[in-house]
């Protein structure tokens, strides 16, 4: 055995080295990794792992070119082949100096090798260029920074080229070196200390390019400019200087996370605990923004949207969640102050119509970031011992802060609101309040009587006094802002019983003329947004019923008036939006029934669900045209692009489901596609839940499966699709997903080797090749079809010739089945292979006795298409070896071949 495998190894290198000499450095790389794999040699090792610096040097990954031929020199320290090959990739790698000592070593091994001496010469001059240049840099970077602090400069143009060539320069790690090598970032501090906008940008913007992917730099940068000054930074009026200063720390905490994430060993693990420091402390001011009276709205709202980005894990793998224990301990309180804001009260803190949202999607991230009962339950001591704070003794002011409070928690982690709801005394304050002379406390009554309505464990109290309660409001108020949350509130209590049609706890008609009055109230201009906002969130519990759809898609004036709101600043609109449309186009999931079931319930006279009769198909389908020919998709594809806690992952599976009923219909998916429905949902299909990510990925692979790929994502667009659509050939995804996926895949892979090569990096052949066993002739089919196209690809040809592989034998017997269309697949696949790759057509005979009748009744087939492949593969076979050509001519082949060359109706 030990033998055979040193052969099979042997074997592999000279396979690599053919592939290499024939310029096909991908498949040489595999073959010598492989070789790696089976060979236990120090000294063969040493020589694959130099030949594996030759392929990653053609393919340009100098970093593994230079780890490779490393491996080499440890093994032998006068390999001059793999010194000279590290010192290539040294040079590209820009470490000059390093690549100057290896040339020199392969110089004094090798004296008169001319090859080595002249690299040695132009490295040399290379380097004095670039000493040169950098000489230039550095007065570049004075004169730059000398023209940004004059004073006196007032050429704008000058200071605005100048900030540009500086961060440009930082861009660059040479550059950014520079900047911070001569005295930079205290320049760069003077900068942001004129309280000048477009300086203040200037400085920002360059500071990202220092920080990016560099935590030593980071920590000193941090030192430096002191955590305080870019807080206060992110809290300035201005809104383009505070978004720029939220991507610097976003761009900091990343650097410092790294650091934490990184396995060091050593001496390097003082420097850890100081950058978890840096981040407590970057994090520890970004929570005292939120309290800062002097803090602008949009500078709390990016302090908020910084923090859900960066405390929460980012998925459960990571076990490590004491950041968020800390901001709970910390800051929650300071979170619950801007959630408990009540807008227009005395020296409440400035917000933004998205402010209470963040700090709800905040809170909800922390809660769900929580390991155990213990952490809850310190979770939930901390919100009830802050509503209690205002609830006793403040006055009627510090009684609506703790019902706010209460509203911000509903709308967040439930659990937490639920405990405080049931604090005494809340519920009927709740309920007194409700009928305050006063509007801004009558609103903040009736929202917390709505979200508390949301939640099931207390909607039977809240149906039992809520309902006339906000009947009354609703009949009686004067107040058109009151008004529409007390008929959100009746549809949130209306419409408990879902999609079923029978369960209707209004009177019939009356939820057709709550749904009228909202539409109404959704297209009066003269309401303003925040209020025409609840009017959406009415139709999104109203429209469950299918009458209420139909009418909505009728009025083509509510339907834009809507979108236009989904595209307007105030992004707490987006979940009722997208709701909405999941009720619009049934794409929300459908329980079917067990019939059995059935028979029993109506037996033991239990309640059965119905279905509505204009939820059938063909209105469904009809409803998507009418919302299509309105403009839904521009208006979804502006809501993805939104970078805002408001879309949250559930509301990004509601879009994805929208998208998913919009492309339905074959003949509207260019549509959909022209108005940028194919670019929204790349991202949809790649971040979200599990759900929502397959149903995005699943409109990608409909539009790839009718539409022309290259016109669909043109450009770079078209390699993202690839991701997506692999995850559909996953095990747990449906028949349906399965199939439309190799489907897609199939498309994708005829058009270019740059795809091919994308899809088999992202693993997805084994599964490609899984799906050829299918029970399901269809899934077999697009899966052998999709194996056609992927043969083109010179590392797939290799694998049909892989010892102990079947996936030969399966293509020749699949040419011989019943199924035309497998068999049409199958030969065409064989075809590309004996073509492209001639060892194939010699392991043919090896593979299965029957292949000689396979192919003769390919020649002998009624169909020309099939005639046609079986005639290229023995062509391709005669040509290849002589012995398999003495097998053919020895068949009936020759006869058969002989007829077929006399028909004149197949040319």
């Amino acid at each position: 055995a030990g033998v055979r495998r040193q052969v099979t190894a042997e074997q592999l290198r000279a396979r690599g080295n053919a592939l290499f000499q024939a310029g096909n450095h991908g498949a040489a790389l595999a073959a010598y990794t492989e070789a790696l794999s089976l060979s236990d040699a120090a000294s063969e090792r040493a020589v694959l792992h130099r030949n594996r610096a030759a392929c990653y040097l053609k393919l340009e990954d100098y970093t593994k070119a230079e780890a490779d031929a490393t491996k080499a020199i440890e093994a032998d320290g006068r390999d001059v082949k793999a010194l000279f090959r590290r010192s290539q990739a040294l040079q590209q790698l820009g470490r000059l100096d390093q690549a100057v000592s290896d040339l020199q070593r392969c110089v004094s091994l090798e004296p008169r090798n001319k090859a080595f001496q002249e690299a040695l010469r132009a490295l040399g001059s290379s380097m004095h260029e670039k000493m040169k240049a950098m000489s230039c840099t550095d007065s570049k970077v004075e004169q730059m920074f000398q023209i940004l602090l004059d004073l006196d400069e007032k050429d704008e143009d000058k200071k605005q080229k100048a900030a540009q060539n500086l961060i440009v320069l930082a861009r660059e790690e040479a550059g950014a070196e520079k900047i911070f090598q001569s005295d930079g970032v205290r320049l760069l501090m003077q900068l942001l200390d004129t309280a000048k906008a477009d300086l203040m940008l200037a400085a920002l913007r360059t500071l990202v390019g220092l920080c990016s992917g560099h935590r030593s730099r980071t920590m000193a940068i941090l030192a430096e400019l002191g955590a305080p000054r870019l807080s206060a930074v992110l809290g300035v009026e201005h809104e383009q200087v505070s978004l720029a200063a939220c991507n610097l720390l976003h761009v900091m905490f990343d650097s410092l996370k790294e650091g934490l994430q990184k396995d060091f060993r050593g001496k390097e693990d003082a420097v850890v605990l100081d950058s978890s420091r840096d981040l407590k402390l970057l994090i520890k001011h970004l929570l005292e923004l939120l309290v800062l009276e002097g803090a602008s709205a949009q500078g709390r709202d990016n302090a908020l949207n910084l923090l859900i980005k960066v405390v929460p894990r980012k998925s459960p793998k990571e076990t490590n969640n004491s950041l968020s224990l800390w901001v709970i301990d910390q800051g929650l309180k300071k979170i619950l102050e801007v959630g408990s804001t009540v807008c227009g009260s005395l020296g409440s803190l400035p917000v933004t119509e998205n402010s209470r949202m963040s700090a709800s999607v905040l809170l909800s991230k922390l809660y769900e970031d929580l390991k155990c009962d213990a952490e809850r339950e310190n979770f939930h001591h901390l919100c009830e011992d802050y509503v209690r704070s205002w609830f006793e003794g403040h006055e009627l002011l510090g009684k609506l802060r703790a019902i706010q409070t209460v509203s911000c928690l509903l709308q967040g982690p439930s659990d937490a609101g639920n405990r405080v709801l049931e604090l005494e005394g809340i519920m009927d304050s709740v309920l007194s309040l409700c009928a305050s002379v006063c509007e801004a406390h009558q609103l903040v009554a009736v929202e917390a009587l709505i979200h508390a309505a949301d939640k099931a464990k207390r909607a039977s109290f809240i149906t039992a006094n809520g309902v006339s309660l906000l009947k009354e409001i609703y009949k009686h108020s004067e107040r058109d802002s009151i008004r529409i949350r007390a008929l959100v509130g009746l549809c949130k209590l209306g419409s408990a019983g879902g999609t079923d049609f029978s369960m209707k706890q209004f009177a019939e008609g009356s939820t057709m003329k709550l749904a009228k009055q909202c539409r109404k109230w959704l297209c009066n201009e003269a309401i303003d947004a925040g209020t025409r906002r609840w009017a959406v969130e009415g139709l999104a519990y109203l429209t469950f019923d299918a009458d209420v759809k139909e009418e909505f898609v009728e009025d083509k004036a509510a339907m834009q008036a809507m979108f236009h709101l989904a595209k307007s600043e105030d992004r707490s609109v987006l979940y009722a939006v997208a709701s909405t449309l999941v009720n619009c186009t049934n794409s929300y999931d459908h329980e079917e029934p067990d019939p059995q079931m059935l028979e029993l319930a109506k037996y033991a006279k239990q309640h059965i669900p119905e279905q509505h009769p204009k939820d059938k198909p063909e209105f469904v389908k009809r409803r998507v045209r009418k919302l299509l020919m309105a403009g839904v998709v521009s208006a979804l594809a502006c809501m993805v692009k939104s970078e805002n806690p408001a879309l949250t992952n559930s509301c990004r599976e509601l879009i994805s489901r929208v998208f998913l009923a919009l492309v339905e219909e074959a003949e509207d998916r260019g549509g959909v596609v022209a108005q940028g429905g194919g670019k929204a949902l790349i991202p949809l299909s790649l971040e979200g839940t599990e759900v929502g990510q397959t149903k995005a990925a699943q409109a990608l692979a409909k539009i790839t499966i009718t539409s022309n790929p290259e016109m669909a994502f043109p450009g770079e667009r078209i390699y993202e699709v690839v991701r997506p659509l692999v995850s559909l050939l996953h095990l747990q995804r449906t028949g349906l997903e399965n199939f439309e996926g190799l489907m897609a895949l199939t498309n994708l892979a005829g058009i270019s080797e740059r795809l091919r090569q994308k899809i088999l990096k992202e693993r997805a052949v084994p599964m490609i090749e899984g799906y050829m066993f299918e029970e399901h002739e269809l899934i077999r089919l697009a899966a052998t079809e999709c194996m056609c196209n992927m043969a083109m690809s010179k590392e797939v040809q290799e694998l049909f010739l892989a010892e102990g592989s079947d996936r030969l034998k399966l293509m020749v017997l699949y040419s011989g089945e019943e199924d035309e269309k497998l068999r049409r697949a199958a030969s065409g696949t064989l075809a590309m292979l004996t073509a492209l790759h001639p060892p194939i057509c010699k392991r043919i005979p090896q593979v299965t006795v029957h292949w000689l009748e396979i192919l003769q009744a390919l020649l002998l087939s009624p169909s020309a298409e099939l005639q046609h492949r079986g005639a290229v593969v023995v062509m391709n076979m005669m040509a290849a070896a002589r012995e398999v050509a003495e097998q053919l001519i020895a068949s009936e082949m020759l006869e058969i071949l002989s007829v077929l060359a006399k028909d004149k109706d197949k040319p």
